[in-house]
């Protein structure tokens, strides 16, 4: 059982659950501003197709080096105001707003790779804590609830954030000068609107939801704590890697082979609906942004997809048949959905593509995590969150890396069967769930 020292956590109202985890949603504002956007960006900077991969690996980059030691001082922090997890929560926040205005305003395709450096990093120190804070509120028996109520925000997130740049055009008449090397104002006015909806989150969730004080945070053992330096901290976060919980080992694989999955959607499929869909032929013709802001619109719907599932659905399916069977179900309907994306000739077909991507969607971001909970040490929640996101960007190094080879000499620069490719390790991936050991 969960407990804070020798007493049992407490069990949480909807609404104390909603409120922990409403930063989330901005949070996603950045994710989901980046994820549909990026690639386009850099085409509008002159980015090629093989290059774009390289390109994106400052998101990895910067969660392999932040997160696990963001989650180790998060486990050794406490303020007397706002705890342990929330300080970071403020600074991430605080650094992704800046970035988020500063991105549109780049002008050369090195600017927009460095402020995504930045970007990233700072989104990384908002949410790492995040994934621990659940851990840290919550019994086990409402951890399910809790990271799906997380997800809930997340897709929601995305449903707005994906779907702005379209809204700018339609909604509110925003044009846009297809000028060679510049972003287009529908892109500029969607990162602001990102920008503030970041903050106003995150700042919500410090002020209405509190933390419980570590069971053994005596005078004494802060000031050891502080006194470790960052050589023992170094030397923590290397041997919990080498003592990670079997059921955790087993998890990781999955999460090796899903993410690649989805990052090959995030690099190529707004470009492939443009061109392959719309039937653009470079992204100074018109057809290319009216592809790129469709693409976003699906990309809002799987969200919209994930949003329902995870609120209405995901949690009942998960106590029936257990949490991996479902997510190993959820995964093989992201598989169908993202291998159906290579024969879609009608772009309101890539509604039906993007169903299967919504419900994967919405078990990634909360089962894997649910089963992790229930076989971490409750002083080391913060630093394994951050070593379990080894495995979501160790994938995405690789594919940085390497995948720009594999675009250019095997699959001809074809970003729709990039896209496919994802779905093909998304199958293996759901087939590796078959291994994971979820008894408590």
């Amino acid at each position: 059982m969960s407990k804070i020292g020798n007493v049992p956590k407490p069990r949480l109202s909807f609404w104390q659950i909603w409120n922990m985890s409403f930063g989330f949603l901005g949070i996603q504002f950045g994710w989901a501003l980046q994820m549909a956007n990026m690639g386009a960006i850099y085409e509008y900077l002159g980015a090629k197709p093989d290059k774009i991969p390289m390109l994106f690996l400052a998101a990895p980059l910067t969660g392999l080096l932040v997160q696990p030691i963001v989650g180790y001082m998060s486990d050794h922090t406490w303020h007397p105001i706002l705890g342990r997890r929330r300080p970071y929560f403020l600074i991430g926040a605080i650094l992704s707003t800046i970035a988020l205005i500063l991105m549109p305003q780049s002008s050369t395709l090195w600017m927009a790779a460095g402020l995504l450096w930045i970007m990233d990093t700072s989104i990384n120190v908002s949410m790492e804590p995040f994934r621990a804070f659940v851990t840290d509120k919550l019994p086990d028996e409402q951890r399910t609830r809790g990271f799906a109520t997380q997800s809930v925000f997340i897709a929601l997130g995305s449903i707005v954030a994906s779907a702005l740049p379209w809204m700018m055009a339609h909604w509110f008449n925003v044009h846009n000068q297809l000028v060679a090397g510049t972003i287009p104002a529908t892109v500029r006015y969607s990162f602001y609107i990102g920008a503030f909806a970041f903050i106003s989150a995150v700042l919500y969730t410090i002020i209405t939801t509190n933390e419980y004080p570590p069971a053994d945070l005596t005078e004494r053992q802060k000031t050891k704590e502080e006194r470790k330096g960052f050589g023992a901290g170094a030397k923590e976060i290397v041997h919990s890697i080498i003592t990670m919980p079997k059921r955790m080992q087993q998890l990781a694989l999955v999460q090796f082979f899903t993410w690649p999955g989805l990052f090959l959607m995030w690099f190529y499929y707004s470009p492939a609906v443009a061109r392959n869909v719309f039937g653009a032929l470079s992204e100074k013709d018109e057809l290319y942004t009216k592809g790129i802001e469709f693409a976003g619109l699906t990309l809002s719907f799987y969200n919209v997809v994930a949003f329902i599932f995870a609120l209405c659905f995901l949690p009942y399916i998960a106590s029936k048949l257990g949490r991996k069977y479902t997510h190993m179900l959820c995964l093989i309907a992201g598989a169908i959905g993202l291998i159906s994306v290579g024969f879609v000739h009608q772009p309101n077909m890539l509604y039906l593509s993007m169903t299967g991507v919504g419900i994967a969607w919405a078990s990634i971001l909360s089962m894997p995590y649910a089963m992790l909970g229930g076989c971490l040490p409750e002083n080391k929640i913060g630093i394994y969150m951050g070593i379990f996101n080894f495995f979501i960007v160790l994938p995405e190094i690789l594919a940085s890396l390497f995948f720009g080879w594999i675009m250019s000499h095997l699959l001809n620069n074809d970003r729709l069967l990039a896209v496919e490719v994802g779905g093909g390790l998304m199958v293996i991936a759901a087939l590796l769930t078959l291994l994971v050991n979820d008894n408590n």
